[in-house]
């Protein structure tokens, strides 16, 4: 499972989609952060704060991830190089997680530039260094975990197609939907009398808890369980060819 871990790893760079999606990750941030008159901006907001930044994230994740894992197994598909895996002696399940590991390696690429904003909070803040850094460890696990969730939900929209187009559009709803489509259903007059149940299934709800700096294993656990549900999903869907 290693080796495919870095085969796909290095497929990210080989292709330039690596490059591609960190570099699009780090210049929309700089942009909305750094440059635009936006709520955003870190400087107009006169605090020593990253909260922009995971604001800003989980909408950039939402087009950003769905890409990265479009042509995960959409691809393998449509050039038929999934059999040929399947010939090598590893399940489907280690199928689906080396390539969830791979992309959650991309990702990770993609975050550390951002340790840069907090060192430059921490080094021009007044006084020096007045940077909540329990708030912000703990704004960037939601964010991990946020991402892993948008990485499952990709993966198995590439399981259910051979077109890649098809499974970032799929991507792309699924991904919008858990984060904020939760909370339309739990605004509905005929919902309302059941409206935390709906908020409590939706992504926003427990990324929003998270990025406060309180760790509450109640979130953790719901991404987890989110994030293993689409894997299951994916690996059920590749399975499915016995059947």
């Amino acid at each position: 499972m290693l080796a495919l871990v870095k085969k796909e790893f290095h497929a990210f760079f080989q292709s330039s989609t690596g490059i591609l999606i960190i570099c699009s990750y780090l210049g929309l941030n700089g942009i909305f952060l750094w440059i635009l008159d936006v709520p955003f901006n870190l400087i107009e907001t006169g605090y020593a704060q990253l909260d922009g930044l995971f604001m800003l994230s989980p909408w950039v994740f939402m087009f950003l991830i769905p890409a990265i894992g479009m042509r995960m197994i959409s691809e393998e598909k449509q050039s038929g190089t999934i059999e040929w895996l399947f010939t090598k002696p590893i399940t489907e399940w280690q199928i689906i997680i080396g390539k969830w590991a791979a992309g959650m390696s991309l990702i990770l690429f993609a975050l550390l530039p951002t340790f840069i904003y907090g060192i430059t909070l921490y080094a021009f803040g007044n006084p020096v260094g007045n940077l909540d850094f329990g708030s912000l460890a703990g704004s960037y696990i939601g964010l991990l975990l946020l991402a892993a969730s948008y990485l499952s939900i990709s993966l198995f929209a590439s399981s259910l197609t051979q077109n890649s187009i098809v499974a970032f559009v799929t991507a792309l709803l699924f991904c919008l939907f858990f984060y904020s489509g939760f909370e339309q259903l739990a605004n509905l007059d005929a919902l309302k009398f059941s409206g935390l149940f709906w908020m409590k299934l939706g992504i926003n709800e427990h990324y929003t808890s998270i990025s406060r700096g309180v760790i509450d294993l109640r979130d953790v656990i719901y991404f987890i369980a989110l994030s293993y549900t689409f894997l299951s999903a994916s690996k059920t869907v590749l399975k499915s060819r016995n059947w």
